[in-house]
């Protein structure tokens, strides 16, 4: 992928990064580690049919609920890229969260955990009560309870069930 390809992509909007907070806060105090990981929980909670189609597998008994919201929603596509699934915006919106004090990033080594701060809980709660969020945060806390996975072993389930992933060339709209 070029700089150019970057460029096409829309800068992210407030509504991306409602849906990473309300996604790294249902991680609760452990957060979420590293961008990878991030990554791949958010791709299965803006593709509500590939989410649908992982929890058939995993849990089929658990109800993935009828979703409004997301379902054919989805505000930008996300690109194939190295490790799967990526939406070039993830460092901006990560940052602009950051920058506004609502998640905090916890270096171990090369990889950050991103959590909740205490303001950045206080929000997402207030989303996650909204009719508008609420589904969100629903999907949000089945992602942690059935695929609170490593960045890695989250791309290879991806891999191994959505082949049509693998087989995209790096950049391809998803």
């Amino acid at each position: 992928m070029t700089p150019s390809d970057v460029l096409e992509y829309a800068p992210p909007s407030i509504d991306a990064q409602a849906r990473l907070l309300v996604l790294i806060d249902a991680f609760g105090t452990a957060g979420v580690e590293g961008r990878m990981k991030l990554a791949k929980l958010d791709f299965l909670l803006r593709y509500p049919d590939r989410f649908a189609r992982l929890m058939a597998d995993r849990a089929p008994d658990s109800d993935v609920g009828d979703d409004p919201w997301l379902t054919g929603a989805i505000e930008q596509g996300m690109i194939r890229y190295r490790y799967g699934p990526w939406d070039p915006a993830y460092y901006s919106l990560i940052g602009a969260l950051i920058g506004k004090g609502l998640i905090k990033p916890h270096q171990k080594g090369p990889t950050a955990t991103y959590t909740t701060t205490s303001q950045g809980k206080q929000v997402a709660r207030g989303l996650a009560t909204s009719t508008s969020w609420s589904a969100v945060r629903e999907r949000a806390l089945l992602l942690r309870r059935h695929f609170n996975l490593s960045g890695t072993t989250l791309k290879n389930l991806i891999y191994n069930t959505f082949p049509d992933i693998v087989e995209a060339s790096w950049g391809t709209k998803l």
